[in-house]
């Protein structure tokens, strides 16, 4: 679980909350059916949106938002170089059994079409179109939140209308006034405070894991097809190491290769290249 996300969103209203008190008044800022306006009327008016398989995902979606990242791109970099080096020692059809050890199935499924011959523009064709399609399904959950932190506004000023209307009916009591504009005007800071510490970025977290996901597909993609094209597993590195920015291309050390050295197998194939 990513600890600052979480801080970051209760920071946020502790804030508020703290400015408030100082000015004594912390009770003139809470109304239930304020919030029963806000949020329940953003719910319901997602419900008409989306269909209920996405809104009931809403918790688990969140679950994601807040956790924390199991892909690390220089795993999968040297996980890739790794099996450029099997492929060349051994074949490709070594990598059929070296793969399974791997839990990512994007990998899998692109090793396999290798092993299994299949065109190399084939190859990426499909794990371009599965790519686009997970992408398509993770903008799903993005908009979710984001029309989530768009209807919270809304329904908050739909709630203000309504007591603003309220007080109007109460004009014959000018000491009603002040309060009663108070508690209408709530429901509008509910909304605004509701989809600007919570869901909108939440939405903006889904938005930022999708990205770093698909840049690990992409490097997963480069170098399937590095390897199927037989390329030195020193090449393959440095071309995957391009996809990271400067401070983040230290791949660790292979397994059973010393950091800074290079294999005999290795050093013979790359005199030979």
């Amino acid at each position: 679980m990513d600890i600052a996300g979480i801080l970051g969103i209760v920071l946020g209203f502790a804030i508020m909350i703290i400015a408030i008190a100082l000015e004594g008044t912390v009770g003139l800022y809470w109304s239930l059916s304020s919030v029963f306006i806000t949020i329940g009327g953003a719910f319901a008016a997602l419900m008409v949106n989306f269909p209920w398989k996405q809104v009931a995902s809403i918790g688990k979606l969140t679950v994601i938002a807040f956790s924390k990242d199991d892909n690390n791109e220089s795993e999968i970099i040297r996980t890739l170089v790794e099996f450029a080096e099997s492929s060349r020692r051994e074949g490709l059809l070594a990598l059929e059994d070296k793969v399974q050890n791997t839990d990512d199935e994007f990998l899998k499924k692109g090793i396999q079409l290798v092993v299994d011959g299949t065109d190399a523009e084939l190859v990426r064709s499909i794990l371009e179109i599965e790519l686009a399609f997970l992408e398509e399904r993770h903008a799903e959950g993005q908009r979710l939140f984001e029309q989530f932190g768009a209807y919270a506004p809304a329904f908050g000023m739909i709630g203000t209308l309504i007591g603003l209307i309220a007080m109007l009916g109460e004009l014959d009591d000018p000491s009603q006034v002040g309060s009663g504009m108070a508690i209408a005007l709530i429901t509008t800071l509910y909304g605004a405070v509701i989809a600007n510490s919570v869901l909108l970025p939440i939405a903006g977290r889904l938005r930022g894991k999708t990205a770093k996901e698909i840049l690990l597909k992409e490097v997963m993609i480069e170098g399937i097809l590095s390897i199927q094209a037989g390329e030195n597993p020193r090449i393959v590195e440095e071309k995957l190491k391009a996809f990271l920015s400067p401070n983040h291309r230290e791949v660790p050390a292979r397994r059973g290769v010393a950091p800074g050295t290079v294999s005999g197998a290795e050093g013979v194939m790359s005199d030979a290249s």
